[in-house]
């Protein structure tokens, strides 16, 4: 797949089969296979006989450039709450109803928290979620609540009326808590990393273990490290 996506370039931005096929070597039978699956996938756009890159191609292209930049400014902030708190801490981005793990920093006090590199989870399960779907666009924080909650331990917040109150909270304070909700045994403190409109580019936590984190002492910690992060992104962003 990938010979067929690298054949286009920024000069030659709409190709027919002949051109892919020899731009790819590819026999005709496999290259006919292969369009049909990009072309499935909204990889390719077919117009016209001929064949273009789609612009879901675009936006994960800028979506990894974003989060590069992203990882870049905030990996020092993590790196400090990480010094100063020797537990879990999370850089987590939203997509569609769940938060996706960009970064995760911990030691051999590391808790045994359900999150991993890439991994996903419902927002409204985590302090990190709902960091992030309480400052996100009005639609999908409806959404999620117009939702059936799925439940992810016996704590987990599915009633609407209770989590609505807690985002309502989230906004109200900036910081967001979760309390053995994605998992028994674990308590986290999050913030949301915002940008100039308020909308949730990204949103940071530090998770620990019940009986010895005590996630209100570093709500400031956590709140201050977002803002500094949202302030050298803005920063970046008007120097280009």
């Amino acid at each position: 797949m990938m010979k067929v996506l690298l054949a286009f370039t920024v000069e030659d931005t709409v190709l027919g089969f002949a051109d892919l096929q020899l731009r790819t070597g590819l026999a005709k039978a496999t290259l006919h296979r292969l369009l049909g699956d990009l072309v499935g996938a909204r990889l390719l756009e077919r117009v016209e006989g001929r064949y273009r890159l789609s612009r879901l191609v675009f936006e994960l292209g800028m979506r990894a450039s974003v989060e590069r930049n992203l990882l870049e400014v905030a990996t020092p902030f993590l790196e400090e709450l990480y010094e100063r708190t020797h537990e879990t801490v999370h850089l987590g981005v939203r997509e569609g109803h769940e938060v996706v793990y960009v970064a995760k920093m911990g030691g051999h006090r590391q808790a045994a928290a359900p999150s991993r590199l890439g991994g996903r989870m419902p927002m409204h399960a985590t302090a990190i979620g709902k960091a992030l779907l309480a400052w996100s666009p009005p639609e999908v924080r409806e959404a999620v609540l117009g939702t059936r909650l799925q439940r992810c331990s016996p704590r987990t917040v599915v009633n609407r009326t209770v989590l609505r109150g807690q985002l309502d909270e989230v906004m109200a304070t900036g910081v967001a808590f979760e309390y053995e909700e994605s998992a028994v045994g674990i308590i986290c403190v999050a913030a949301p990393i915002l940008d100039e409109n308020d909308q949730a580019l990204a949103g940071i936590s530090v998770t620990g273990p019940v009986g010895r984190f005590q996630p209100a002492r570093h709500a400031s910690a956590v709140h201050a490290a977002a803002a500094g992060i949202a302030a050298t992104l803005a920063r970046r962003s008007t120097l280009r």
